[in-house]
Formats: structure tokens, sequence, C-alpha cells
């Protein structure tokens, strides 16, 4: 009770929300006999915050493919207060994809730690040109039947969302083959022209990963063909309504005027907040490796953003930093840039309807925050993060 409850379009002063099990019961209703009442003195109540691009944190990463990474990294983000993720792998041997989609089959819960939505495949089909921080050495794949099969045995709980690179020779049957087994996929890590960016649309591909960073645009493809000049991924990102997209508001990778624009072209049903982060997120500044721990590739954190070489590394910071970043960089009010938090990628991944809002029936995933936007407290099914 006495909350300042955030809906997806607007923020009820003194509110309640009653939660029974796992589940919310009443939004604003009188507090039944017997319920155990919590006074939040005015503090902010808002739905648990979901993330669909996450790498790691704490020191681990999903890479280093232990159970004990996955709580480590579950337990972490839960801190910030997110309340459900998806796993996110990077460039490896083939070998070492399939087992990161085994672990996010298996490990599907964590004491005290975000919830795993299944895995997102990340790397094998990138262009390696476009490949950013991600290892030289890893296998980057034409799609074929062979390669790609092996990975659509995991869809479900093991794999639920793929990118790939839309100029990729034979990606068109992948994309279908990955709509067919119900995986989401997605464009990242890619120079491909305007043109392959929507053929991919129109074969199934809906979302593209951390605009602006990674992909073609105008300026990147005149360097292989001056005139006449052509548009790339960004362009058609911003171009077409189908496709939804995410930035990364850790205050390096994206200025404000472009986390406003971003947010002015594609709006609050298809934009996403994502953190991106490392496993460097709430660990001293030092060096480290992306991927796995033995022989992934290395970057170095100040405490703030990851550098390899003159570029950034992925980030380090969670998604409390990132609402706090987009609040402050845009007029979104805070309804909408929670929302772009929490229900805007919920529904990305299909899960919309059980968790992302304040809403009766859905999940109890919510996180309590200070009127600066700090974690207070976390709740996920209903069970607080410190109990």
């Amino acid at each position: 009770v006495n909350a300042r409850l955030i809906l997806p379009e607007r923020v009820v002063p003194a509110g309640a929300l009653t939660i029974e099990g796992d589940r919310i019961v009443a939004v604003n209703q009188p507090t039944p006999a017997g319920a155990v009442v919590i006074d939040l003195d005015g503090r902010y109540l808002a739905p648990g915050f979901v993330d669909i691009h996450v790498h790691g944190g704490d020191g681990a990463d999903f890479m280093d493919l232990t159970p004990d990474a996955f709580a480590t990294v579950a337990r972490c983000h839960a801190r910030h207060g997110t309340t459900s993720f998806t796993p996110t792998s990077t460039t490896g041997p083939t070998a070492d994809s399939l087992a990161f989609l085994d672990l996010c089959r298996r490990c599907v819960t964590h004491p005290q730690g975000a919830r795993n939505l299944g895995g997102h495949l990340y790397g094998p089909y990138f262009a390696k040109p476009a490949r950013g921080c991600h290892p030289t050495d890893g296998d980057y794949l034409t799609p074929d039947p062979a390669n790609w099969e092996p990975f659509l045995a995991y869809a479900g709980r093991g794999l639920t969302t793929l990118t790939l690179a839309a100029e990729l020779e034979h990606v068109e049957p992948l994309i279908r083959a990955c709509r067919s087994a119900n995986v989401h996929v997605n464009v990242g890590h890619s120079y491909a022209t305007f043109e392959q960016t929507e053929a991919a649309m129109r074969a199934g591909a809906r979302h593209v990963d951390h605009l602006y960073c990674a992909m073609s645009d105008r300026a990147r493809l005149r360097q292989s063909q001056a005139f006449p000049m052509r548009a790339g991924v960004l362009e058609a990102t911003l171009a077409n309504a189908g496709l939804t997209t995410e930035v990364i508001a850790d205050g390096w990778h994206l200025a404000d005027s472009i986390l406003q624009f971003a947010y002015r072209i594609k709006g609050a049903d298809r934009l996403c907040l994502v953190t991106d982060s490392s496993r460097a997120l709430d660990m001293p500044a030092g060096r480290y490796r992306f991927g796995h721990e033995a022989d992934g590739s290395w970057f170095v954190s100040d405490g703030t953003v990851g550098r390899a070489g003159g570029s950034l590394a992925s980030s380090v910071v969670g998604m409390d930093h990132c609402v706090r970043t987009m609040r402050d960089a845009t007029n979104a009010d805070l309804a909408t840039v929670i929302r772009l938090a929490s229900l805007t990628p919920a529904t990305r991944v299909g899960i919309g309807g059980d968790t992302g809002s304040l809403d009766v029936g859905k999940r109890a995933d919510v996180v309590v925050l200070s009127r600066r936007l700090a974690v207070r407290r976390t709740i996920i099914g209903g069970v607080p993060l410190d109990a």
C-alpha cells in the first residue's frame, strides 16, 4: 500500500497492489482481511524489468557454461530489478553454442535470481566483419540445414531467439525454419543493405539488436560503393513499423540525442531497453573476458563501460541504470520509460500476457524503486529477493 504504481500509461499515486501466491490478484482495491501489509511510504512500485539481451554479471558470463555461472548472473541482475531475461551467448565453437542452449533448457529458475526465459543464440550467424568485440576465432557459419538443425532442436526453453546477419547466403530459409519452430528472429551484427534487411523481415525477422551498434548505414555502405548511396540496417529499422529494436542506454554507447531520436521514431511499443551487460557488471575496474572465462576476447572495464581497443565492448550496467539514463535523456514520461524495460520487451519475446505490467492475473514480478529510481526491493513470483 501507499505506493506510486507505475502502470503502462500512467503513474497512480497512493496506490495498492495485492499479491496472492505468484500472481497479482488486485490493483487499487481494499486490502483483504488478514493480509500482510507492506507500506512503501510513497516509493514507486513497477513491473519487474525484462532484459532480452544480456551476457553476464558479477564476474560470470553465460558462456562459462556452468550452472553456477547462470545462477550468478541471475542473482546479479535481480539486484538491479530484472525479474526475467534471455541468456545471450557469444561467438564461439559450435560445441559451446550447443552446450549453452542445453544449459538454457536445464537452468530454468534460480533461487534469488531472475527467471530464465530461454536462450538467445548470438554469434554463429553474424557477419564476421560486423562481429564487434566478439572473438575472431569463433565459428561464423553460412546458414545450412546441417548446421542450423542441431540448434533448432533446442527450440522452446533452450532456444527462444536467434540473431543473424541479413546479408548471409541462404539466410531466408534459416529465418523460415526458425519461425516454424517458434523461435524469434533478430537481425544483428550485420552490414546488410536496406533491401536485404527488408527481405529478412518478409521472411520472418521482427527485431533488430542494439540500434546504431555493429550495423550498416549509408556511411558504412558507401565505403564499398560510393554511388548511388545505399541505406542499410539502421535506415531499414527506423523506416519499418514491422521491426522492433533496442537501445543500450548506459550513457556511453549512445548520446542523449540519439536515445531521444530512437524513442521519437520507434515509440513505446517498438523500442526496448537492454543492458547487453558483460561479466564486469558489479565488478571492480579491470581486465575481463567477453565470453568463456578461459578463451574469450579481452576487454577492459573502468567501472562505467567496457572497451576493447578503440571500441566499446558491451556494457557494465544493470537495467535500473538504463531506466534512469533513458528518463533523463528523453521526453518520455516515467510510465513509458518503465514500459520500455518491461512490457515492450516482454511482448517482444511472447510473454506480455503473463508479465511486464501490474495487471490482475499476471506474475507478481515487481520492483520497488526509490524516488530517484534506485532499486529498493525485487520481488519475483511473489517472493522478495532477500527473503
